[in-house]
């Protein structure tokens, strides 16, 4: 088995478990809190796509599907249409007003069509590639897919938690 076959795997289980939390939820609980301060599942499930879609655009050279597909118009957040998640406030967050799950749907798989393009073309030879030179040791293209991977793979848990309790209130 190459390495972006299973690189292929993880991000097919993350769209696995955003359709779980997601499939045939009721709307309301999209934006609904279990407290003041938490994360809701639409901005969960944005904020993990968001990160996907910006992470693995920048290592693949090309444009974020938010910004050059109209996501960032479909969405209408009252923040900037280059903002990801990364270091929102709770107040944020309580602004990321998605009540449409089949909108998170289709974005997330958007940015899953160009992730698996991207992922699909690559060698081993390309995985250790150094993409972010900020850190010590340096960041390989390998590394930050794979760093991807568990972030979405964590907050997709997080959205699918976050249902289960919101559902049984």
């Amino acid at each position: 088995m190459e390495s972006r076959d299973l690189l292929l795997t993880a991000f097919d289980d993350i769209e696995e478990s955003v359709r779980r939390a997601l499939d045939g939820i009721d709307p309301a609980l999209l934006t609904e809190r279990v407290d003041p301060e938490a994360n809701t599942i639409a901005w969960l499930v944005w904020h993990l796509t968001r990160g996907q879609d910006h992470q693995v655009s920048a290592v693949a050279g090309t444009e974020q599907a938010y910004l050059a597909d109209g996501w960032a118009d479909r969405f209408a957040l009252p923040f900037s249409a280059k903002a990801t998640g990364y270091g929102m406030s709770s107040e944020d967050v309580g602004k990321t007003r998605i009540t449409d799950p089949q909108l998170l749907l289709d974005y997330h798989a958007a940015v899953r069509r160009r992730t698996s393009d991207f992922v699909a073309g690559l060698s081993a030879k390309d995985l250790d590639r150094i993409v972010d030179e900020s850190w010590d040791p340096p960041v390989t293209l390998g590394v930050r897919l794979v760093s991807v991977i568990g972030d979405d793979l964590q907050h997709a848990g997080q959205a699918a938690i976050l249902r289960g309790i919101l559902e049984r209130r």
